[in-house]
């Protein structure tokens, strides 16, 4: 299996996520390695032996995608036996040529806690610890978003993806049976329904998730599964609350579509 490095001075997020991007356009699967603050020249020389000795041992030259601000490191990689994509540089010298002006590179600058939306990111991610799964209702006033579903539906993950990447407080409520019962919104949401988004989800893969839980009990049959999404799919019509089937969309494209939809800022950049 061909290797793939993912190599940087700072986290390494940008490489991994630029690299990821390119190959995943290609059915070839690839063994990822992802080597974040490589920061002297000494560290650089160590991962140019392990490029050159993963393309001695394999046969293959590994591709790597690497971000340097100092480009004595670059150089370094660059000489190794893998095949190197630079592509910051790249990207940036055709920028410098738009703007006409010079790049001022800076280590850490794109992932650091010096970013200015940092604070919003971490308020935003204790919010949606002390909002999850319906635990407080008493702060929704606060609420960015709140995504309401059955139990297993991808509530959690995509509010905490949604606070750790964009800094945007959501809060999450799980329908239970006997809200379902109701046929009605819970007093709780009834002044927020204006912040309320719906996650639904195939009755299928609901049952295949809540079996790993609870496996052969009521709450993970493929009767009960079926009843609650039917019935929060109903409600969510009948309320006139945007939602979203969840069953095939990774958290990053959930979120990135509940945004689209919703227009949220995002506190990123």
């Amino acid at each position: 299996m061909r290797t793939a490095f993912y190599i940087s001075d700072g986290t390494a997020i940008t490489s991994e996520v630029f690299g990821h991007a390119t190959l995943s356009m290609f059915p070839v699967d690839f063994n990822h390695k992802t080597i974040p603050f490589v920061e002297t020249v000494d560290k650089a020389q160590k991962i140019k032996e392990l490029i050159n000795s993963t393309a001695k041992s394999s046969g293959e030259k590994p591709l790597v995608f690497f971000t340097f601000v100092n480009p004595v490191l670059s150089d370094i990689i660059l000489s190794s036996d893998g095949v190197c994509y630079d592509f910051l540089s790249y990207s940036s010298e055709i920028v410098k040529r738009e703007l006409k002006v010079a790049p001022v590179p800076k280590v850490h600058r794109t992932h650091s806690i010096h970013e200015a939306t940092y604070d919003f990111r971490i308020d935003a991610v204790n919010y949606a610890l002390a909002n999850d799964d319906g635990a407080n209702v008493k702060d929704y006033e606060k609420a960015d978003i709140i995504l309401v579903g059955v139990s297993r539906s991808g509530k959690t993950p995509t509010s905490l993806y949604l606070a750790l990447q964009y800094g945007i407080k959501a809060a999450n409520y799980p329908m239970t049976e006997d809200d379902l019962e109701k046929g009605a919104l819970p007093k709780c949401l009834l002044p927020f329904k204006h912040k309320i988004f719906g996650l639904t989800i195939d009755p299928e893969r609901l049952s295949a998730i809540r079996q790993e839980r609870m496996a052969n009990s009521r709450y993970a049959s493929i009767r009960q599964c079926r009843i609650e999404v039917r019935e929060v799919e109903m409600l969510f019509k009948k309320n006139k609350i945007a939602y979203l089937n969840s069953t095939k969309f990774s958290v990053e494209e959930i979120s990135a579509k509940i945004i689209s939809e919703t227009d949220l800022e995002r506190r990123k950049y």
